[in-house]
């Protein structure tokens, strides 16, 4: 029932976009060589988009580039990479950019956060 329904809704509103049709296929077909498939959840930035972050007294401009980012004229494939290059710790970049809410860590009945694993 469920895929009658999609195919409706996909009459009436369209189909999925092209560069998504791409990245679903790319998907399926490492997941069929038994590959590692890899997800990402960031957020949609169009390529010539800056970001700026100042952090320990020092704003860092990161831009948007074609698969990628470039910081300090260095590519980088997530804002990931470049927050744990900029703070030395790991860190979510889009959260350490501000593109994304932090997210308060879990708490235990007597109020102190869980340990790390």
């Amino acid at each position: 029932m469920a895929a009658v329904a999609y195919r409706l809704q996909e009459q009436i509103l369209g189909g999925l976009r092209p560069e998504l049709r791409k990245r679903l296929r790319d998907i399926a077909e490492q997941a069929r060589r038994g590959g590692e498939t890899v997800l990402t959840a960031a957020p949609h930035l169009k390529p010539g988009t800056k970001l700026l972050r100042e952090c320990q007294g020092h704003t860092h401009e990161v831009l948007v580039a074609e698969g990628g980012f470039v910081w300090q004229r260095q590519h980088y494939r997530s804002l990931s990479q470049i927050a744990r290059a900029i703070t030395g710790t790991r860190w979510s970049g889009p959260v350490f950019f501000g593109l994304r809410p932090r997210t308060a860590a879990p708490r235990k009945a007597g109020g102190k956060a869980d340990a790390a694993v």
